[in-house]
């Protein structure tokens, strides 16, 4: 948990100012991998770690930004409105994710101060929940307050998106931004990923026969692979491919979100076995959200934990995404009683994986979890136990 005193401390003997506090949460994906800039489904949940940041005016046009996590201050000039974003060039730094921000406020319109900035990150790095998402929402959120524009939850989760598109370089879908902003406490977000259309579905807490809780638990694995980043991109394109063919087929395709089962099986002939799969994996991905939104609007967590368990399946064999590490913890959470499903979470290739366990399993699955993966590895995971919390907002004003 956030210590706001002691960052309020932190703060004023940095800065010798004032600040006002913000928060956004990270997120773990329940279900619906790879399917966001696919236009399709999916269904995560903002969960309790948090970046916050704190922040005062300054009198000048610079952005000074100090990381609690990295133990570094540095000096940023605000982007001129109307710059084009430079390339990246390769270059990878968290401060790309601040001036990124400030960029899609000011094409957005909103006037920027300068402003001294606290940031202090909760979210694991590398891990698959959305740690870059929960720092540009928190940093957007923080900025246009202190210009004094209000701006609706969407606004904000479509500037921090196409901050991380055209300015840090990565071509994410909307899904981690919106959840940052527009999650509810208690509450999975099936999200519409054209539309935007979304619905807070209820993550029950008692099964109605057992009378028992349930809990979000994840499994860090704490490894992640180096192609990660190349194979992001490279599953992007093979879909991207598959669309075209498509397209070619039937009118009124525009994204993989348009390609049914059947239109997909009568057609594979036409795709090359390897896009046939990656199409597969999204189209019958799309399905399976719609499927545990059903789950959980009828209470039955024994469905929604097969889902969970054909998601993963499906991303190790069809999407191809998934590793040795992901895979052994989610054989080993299957083998343990009170867990209802498990899968891989995220992009793939190392990271977390999500588990639907009974709440009076919670210890014993963590003990026996975390003794047979490092058996297995040698190497200790971390496992967190969540629950589902609100998105972005204000904290107490310090004083």
């Amino acid at each position: 948990m956030t210590d706001l005193n002691a960052l309020r401390s932190d703060f004023i003997d940095l800065f010798c100012s004032s600040p006002e506090f913000v928060r956004a949460p990270g997120r773990v994906n329940l279900i619906g991998e790879h399917t966001d800039y696919n236009a399709g489904f999916v269904m995560p949940a903002a969960i309790g770690f948090y970046t916050t940041v704190g922040i005062a005016s300054r009198s000048d046009r610079q952005l000074q930004v100090r990381s609690s996590n990295f133990a570094e201050t540095l000096t940023l000039s605000l982007p001129e409105p109307g710059t084009v974003p430079r390339s990246r060039g390769g270059r990878s730094h968290w401060t790309d994710y601040v001036l990124g921000v400030a960029w899609a406020l000011q094409e957005h319109g909103v006037g920027l101060r300068g402003a001294d900035l606290l940031i202090h990150g909760e979210v694991p790095l590398g891990a698959g929940l959305s740690s870059s998402a929960s720092l540009e929402v928190a940093v957007a959120l923080a900025l246009s307050r202190l210009a004094g524009v209000a701006l609706g939850r969407l606004a904000l989760a479509t500037l921090c998106q196409q901050a991380e598109n055209e300015y840090v370089g990565m071509r994410c879908g909307i899904m981690d931004q919106f959840t940052a902003v527009s999650a509810r406490a208690g509450h999975a977000l099936m999200i519409d990923c054209r539309s935007l259309e979304h619905q807070h579905l209820p993550l029950n807490p008692r099964l109605p026969a057992a009378g028992q809780p349930v809990r979000l638990v994840i499994c860090n694995t704490l490894v992640r692979h180096q192609l990660a980043g190349s194979e992001y991109s490279r599953r992007r394109e093979q879909c991207e491919q598959g669309v075209r063919t498509f397209a070619r087929i039937a009118p009124g395709i525009q994204a993989l979100r348009d390609v049914s089962p059947a239109l997909l099986q009568a057609h594979e002939s036409q795709l090359d076995p390897v896009i046939y799969r990656r199409c597969r994996h999204v189209v019958s991905e799309n399905e399976r959200v719609r499927e545990a939104a059903k789950a959980l609007v009828e209470h039955d967590l024994a469905r929604f934990g097969q889902l969970m368990r054909d998601s993963h399946r499906s991303l190790r064999d069809d999407y191809e995404v998934s590793c040795d590490e992901l895979d052994l913890m989610v054989r080993l959470a299957e083998s343990i009683d009170g867990v209802y499903g498990a899968r891989m979470t995220g992009g793939g290739f190392g990271g977390c994986t999500v588990n639907l366990v009974r709440a009076d399993a919670v210890t014993r699955f963590r003990s026996l979890i975390t003794a047979r993966y490092a058996g297995a590895t040698g190497r200790s995971p971390e496992v967190y136990v969540c629950e589902a919390v609100d998105g972005a907002g204000p904290l107490e004003r310090a004083t």
